[in-house]
């Protein structure tokens, strides 16, 4: 449970109002927050394990003004790996063409036999690393002759994140610093806000001008602010049982199981569940 900004534009924007919007949310997303900018396809990542608006260094970045094409951010509620800076969002890859890929993700991986090898080799506990990682390892798989078409590329990723969703909780946007791919499975958990050549992308409003829902179960590819590829819409809506429930439970890590109960204030089970 975290959520997830974005944007694609196709020129440089100013984004510190978005950003000092979304990380105010950390309250309840305490345990780490992170933020990725796209300039030149080469990223910059900025994260820490402790919560957005206790970090110092958080506020010297948001004192300057950023301006940027593409940028990512995160704010992390941990249900699944420690607190620690390596568990924290965006996660970034490099494939075998030397493109430098960059991962945020909300959501829970119930069930997928693929991503459990990757458990010996990540360098923290999540399943959102294992995402990009299995994501990875399957474009340099495909690419080891040849590298594919944008338009091969898009076909081969929704095919991943589509199979992905199955069963899981897989709000996630990735970005190799031309492409920016997004994709929700779970109602009413991410927006849109399109202001002339600019997409922004965010888990909950951030202003009072208009959002959008992102459409369902489909995977967009955005490059300078506009929908190049979308894919055919999947059957896999996500919605928490109480089995999942009792998963999160179960494999979280007993201080942060305090910690989620003490930010929902104890609230009832049924109440966690509409939530998530």
């Amino acid at each position: 449970m975290c959520e997830l900004f974005g944007v694609s534009s196709q020129q440089p924007v100013h984004i510190n109002n978005y950003l000092k919007s979304f990380y105010r949310h950390c309250n309840m997303h305490p345990h780490g927050w992170g933020l990725a900018l796209m300039n030149n396809k080469q990223p910059h990542i900025e994260k820490e394990p402790i919560e957005a608006t206790e970090s110092r260094h958080l506020k010297e970045i948001l004192k300057n003004p950023i301006y940027t094409k593409s940028a990512l951010a995160h704010i992390r509620l941990a249900t699944m790996g420690n607190m620690d800076v390596a568990n924290c969002h965006p996660f970034i890859s490099e494939d075998n063409n030397g493109r430098k890929w960059v991962l945020i993700h909300n959501g829970t991986i119930f069930k997928c036999d693929l991503l459990n090898k990757y458990k010996k080799t990540q360098d923290g506990n999540t399943d959102s690393e294992r995402i990009l990682m299995y994501i990875i390892d399957r474009l340099n798989y495909k690419e080891r002759q040849q590298p594919l078409s944008d338009r091969e590329q898009f076909n081969f990723i929704n095919k991943i994140i589509s199979k992905l969703a199955e069963g899981n909780k897989l709000n996630l946007i990735i970005s190799n610093g031309t492409y920016t791919y997004a994709h929700s499975n779970t109602r009413n958990s991410l927006h849109y806000q399109r202001i002339n050549k600019t997409i922004y992308f965010s888990t909950q409003k951030l202003n009072d001008k208009p959002w959008k829902l992102v459409p369902l179960n489909t995977v967009f590819a955005l490059k300078d602010g506009e929908i190049i590829y979308r894919g055919k819409s999947h059957k896999y809506t996500y919605k928490l049982t109480e089995d999942q429930f009792n998963y999160i439970m179960n494999h979280v890590n007993p201080s942060l199981r305090e910690s989620i109960i003490n930010n929902f204030g104890e609230m009832h089970e049924a109440e966690f569940l509409n939530y998530h």
